[in-house]
């Protein structure tokens, strides 16, 4: 007798860390269509390793660095069947101005990959550069620097995000 997969567990983490983890793939993909699927392929990914990652320390964490590795790899696979992931996820936050929010995507597509998820790590998630480094892949050093000279060339190109 097989037993079934813990999918509660699974439910549970889902439900509380769905909605940051869709706004993170929007922060680095800047289309909410294809961050949907790159959320729905970190989960998918999470549920298929989830005896590993129940026993993880930081499961959301193991579930961000699933995402950001999917994301600056660019080797995602397209699943035939796709459901969407929250119905409430299409509903914005109504304290964000518009206009911001619009020039900080477009800015952020300016990026390179490697350079919007140590950003959107950084600031949005605000994790410490030894972490933030170890999710994308980089030394801490190299982590900075990336962070400083994108910071920067945000700053150069569009100036109302200075701010």
């Amino acid at each position: 007798m097989t037993t079934p997969p813990p999918t509660a567990s699974f439910e549970d983490l889902v439900a509380a860390t769905g909605h940051r983890m869709l706004r993170t793939a929007v922060l680095l993909i800047g289309d909410r269509h294809a961050a949907e699927d790159l959320v729905q392929n970190a989960y998918a990914q999470t549920f298929a390793r989830w005896r590993l990652v129940e026993r993880a320390e930081n499961p959301a964490a193991y579930v961000r660095t699933i995402l950001v590795r999917q994301f600056v790899s660019g080797r995602r696979r397209q699943r035939v069947a796709e459901l969407p992931l929250l119905p409430s996820a299409d509903r914005s936050a109504p304290t964000v101005d518009p206009a911001l929010r619009l020039s900080l995507l477009e800015a952020l597509g300016t990026l390179a990959p490697i350079d919007r998820a140590v950003l959107v790590l950084r600031y949005f998630h605000d994790l410490p550069v030894a972490e933030t480094a170890e999710q994308v892949g980089l030394s801490q050093a190299a982590c900075r620097t990336r962070a400083s000279r994108a910071l920067a060339r945000l700053r150069t190109h569009f100036p109302d995000l200075a701010d």
